[in-house]
């Protein structure tokens, strides 16, 4: 009895772990939208998903005179939204 009730368990653990959705939507086959090689930007991980910007820099946005770098359109998207939050932990 005992058995059967751990297997459900562990069985509703499973199903349920496997139905969370990711925090951030990266899109893996984005090409950058201009040369961004020379684009030099305030933040070497992305603000929102902390990824290594200059890795894998795909499109910049200006906020109070600071160029900051972004992995995917998603990141600078909700960077957009919210600015003040993300900008905050830069120096």
């Amino acid at each position: 009895m005992k058995l059967y009730i751990v297997m459900i368990l562990l069985a509703v653990s499973a199903v349920s772990c496997a139905q969370e959705t990711p925090k951030v939507k990266h899109v893996s086959k984005m090409k950058p939208r201009a040369d961004m090689k020379g684009v030099k930007v305030v933040n070497a991980d992305d603000p929102v998903c902390h990824m290594k910007t200059a890795e894998f820099l795909k499109d910049t946005a200006v906020y109070k005179a600071k160029i900051y770098g972004f992995c995917s359109d998603h990141c600078k998207s909700e960077f957009k939204k919210s600015p003040a939050k993300y900008a905050r932990n830069e120096k």
